[in-house]
């Protein structure tokens, strides 16, 4: 239970920081977007779109309904790339993204 505590925590983090920075989006992506079958949607989303509309939801999704968390995360090194050009502003993202990787690595 600590455990899902402390995940709402970093998802919430991730969030509020992602609003700071101007990140977050009002205007929802059109359905066809967020119904890619890419990785990260990338041929229809930015990254900070796919965090927002498809990341997000989902985990607080697995947390609400106590599905089980994901056996690995690794989606650091794909935010530092598509973040890569916003340099110094996203650094508590990143860093957020980062503790988010680990947290689940160390399950």
């Amino acid at each position: 239970m600590k455990q899902d505590h402390q995940l709402a925590d970093l998802l919430l983090a991730i969030e509020a920081e992602m609003r700071r920075i101007a990140l977050w989006e009002d205007q929802r992506p059109a359905a066809e977007a967020l119904q890619s079958l890419m990785p990260f949607c990338h041929d229809r989303l930015y990254f900070h779109q796919w965090l927002q509309w498809v990341f997000l939801p989902r985990m607080k999704q697995v947390l609400e309904s106590g599905e089980g968390m994901p056996a690995s995360s690794d989606i650091h090194p794909l935010a530092e790339y598509s973040l890569a050009e916003r340099g110094d502003e996203v650094a508590q993202l990143l860093t957020l993204i980062a503790r988010f990787d680990e947290f689940i690595r160390g399950q």
